[in-house]
């Protein structure tokens, strides 16, 4: 059964790795214009953390596969090795 949520509810969310690393927070969605699945996460990253530093691209912001995601609740949980 697939779950609705509306984008609305995500905006703002951490994004957290399985292994406990914050790397910033949801800021926008890529859909695919046909299918309407979502493909990807735009994400204001964690300049503390040294991975999201890495990740970040040229506009500021990192770009994060939404088949990455393993859940989501109070943040999203994202796999460390889908990520990169």
């Amino acid at each position: 059964m697939t779950k609705i949520v509306i984008a609305k509810q995500l905006a703002g969310k951490k994004i957290i790795t399985n292994d406990g690393e914050e790397l910033g927070k949801l800021i926008d969605l890529n859909v695919h214009d046909v299918s309407g699945k979502i493909e990807s996460m735009l994400v204001e990253p964690n300049l503390d953390n040294g991975t999201a530093r890495a990740m970040t691209k040229e506009e500021g912001l990192i770009l994060i596969p939404y088949a990455s995601v393993l859940a989501s609740s109070d943040h999203i949980i994202v796999d460390k090795k889908a990520i990169h």
